[in-house]
């Protein structure tokens, strides 16, 4: 049986509709967009997603059969192939309430140490996720340390704004305990600069003890945030004194360590822990999200040796609508076209309304209906799958010549030599188009308003 390309186009009302029409003929006019497979870039480790508490209790709605289609559907090469992903280490701001592994004041040998809260949520959440997935590459970064290893002796560093109040939030944080931006919210001393690195590797061995390996740890989520939920503030001086704790605890492990995450689009936050005499050439790459996406190319022209990844896709207002899914591919397009490497979504799945423990409505995946116990997949679900599903590890990045302007594309050389190309037609009337590779034309006609996926297999582009 010959060959044939794949053809996938989603649009607002049809999601994942397979298509025929596209015709592949030797190249002899010039094409829209000419893919550049002869200069490869950045190659790509994978997609993923993160694992917090109430993507799991809001699955645990569903009946056992619902959850593993769900997760067979997010995890296997089968639908959206997500395979690199991301968990908090103790509370973030969608964990059910806040809490650390060892809230024992003054315990610097961390003999109070324990994930037992993890027991009913994260562990099988992730252990669901292996059970389709093997393979499971996991990374993990905090939103918090243990109170008493912060300055205020709070889980918040800010204080709720009148916006918050209105939904009835209250942190319980006073204005004279708040801690700012741009300043060190962890107590900078070397006694509890290692209490928390070991806590780290306490962490790392807990998670493994129950056949849970994690591979990469970023030290601080969102690290310039004085945020109203589970954070901490440090300056990059004050991150550069931790790293030369952590990073010794992590090599014991065999646990890589990154810089981030970066949710403000200044490079000099990077610049200063990678000039480090001590610490900067041990750090493996960076994750940026947010704000951060500003600094990417930048890090990214001057250190093309770190690793890139998008570490949080930018979580919407919980309305899961097309207009927020074109932005998320936009945000794609944004991270590989500057050196990405790995692709990471926030929430696998929330409640309908997506509201966060601090009164945040967020998008995600898949929405369960509390009071019907019924669930669905959202737009971005189909537009993350429209690359995760069909680029593999492996893959190298490949840049786009046009002399029409012609922009709105990603394309990707797997490692068996299949080409995939993503493109969206943005325009209310359909759009013809073509693209060249290898010396062939491959030519279609985008449905209106769509995002597509053409994958073509490497004995038709010979």
């Amino acid at each position: 049986m010959s060959a044939a390309p794949t053809w996938i186009v989603t649009t607002e009302t049809a999601p994942w509709q397979e298509t025929q029409g596209v015709t592949i003929r030797d190249m002899d006019v010039f094409p829209e967009a000419l893919l550049q497979t002869g200069s490869p870039l950045q190659e790509v480790e994978g997609f993923g997603v993160c694992f917090n508490e109430l993507g799991w209790t809001s699955l645990s709605r569903l009946t056992e059969a619902e959850r593993a289609s769900i997760m067979h559907e997010i995890f296997s090469p089968q639908g959206a192939n997500a395979s690199v992903c991301r968990m908090p280490v103790g509370a973030n701001d969608f964990s059910i309430d806040w809490y650390s592994y060892d809230e024992t004041p003054g315990d610097l040998e961390l003999r109070d140490f324990s994930i037992e809260h993890d027991e009913a949520t994260l562990v099988p959440f992730i252990k669901a996720a292996q059970a389709v997935r093997p393979d499971l590459r996991l990374w993990a970064s905090p939103w918090c340390p243990p109170t008493w290893m912060k300055t205020n002796n709070h889980y918040a560093c800010g204080v709720p704004s009148p916006m918050a109040q209105q939904t009835k939030y209250d942190n319980g944080l006073t204005p004279e305990r708040a801690i700012p931006e741009g300043t060190d919210g962890f107590i900078l001393d070397e006694e509890h600069l290692d209490a928390y690195a070991r806590y780290f590797g306490k962490f790392i061995d807990a998670y493994a003890e129950r056949g849970i390996d994690i591979s990469m740890v970023m030290p601080q989520n969102e690290f310039n945030s004085d945020q109203v939920f589970p954070s901490c503030t440090w300056t990059p001086a004050g991150l550069a004194r931790f790293l030369r704790h952590l990073v010794p605890q992590m090599d014991k492990r065999g646990v890589e360590v990154f810089f981030g995450t970066m949710e403000r689009a200044d490079e000099r936050l990077v610049e200063e822990v990678l000039a480090d005499e001590e610490i900067g050439g041990r750090i493996g790459g960076v994750g940026f999200q947010w704000a951060g996406k500003g600094a990417v190319a930048r890090i990214h022209w001057a250190h093309p040796e770190l690793k890139i990844y998008q570490s949080e896709q930018e979580c919407g207002d919980g309305k899961n609508d097309w207009r927020y899914a074109r932005y998320a591919w936009g945000m794609m397009r944004h991270y590989f076209n500057h050196g990405a490497n790995v692709y990471d979504y926030w929430n696998l799945s929330l409640d309908a309304g997506g509201v966060s423990r601090w009164g945040w409505s967020q998008n995600s995946f898949v929405t369960v209906d509390p009071a019907t116990k019924e669930y669905a997949f959202n737009h971005e679900y189909y537009v993350f799958k429209h690359l995760s599903h069909f680029v593999k590890a492996g893959a190298r990045f490949v840049k786009t010549l046009s002399y029409t302007g012609y922009e709105n594309i990603l394309s990707f050389v797997n490692p068996d030599g299949s080409i995939v190309i993503a493109t969206q037609n943005d325009m209310s009337v359909p759009m013809p188009i073509s693209f060249a590779a290898n010396g062939k034309l491959i030519e279609a006609t985008l449905p209106a308003d769509s995002l597509s996926t053409f994958a073509i297999p490497a004995e038709l582009l010979a």
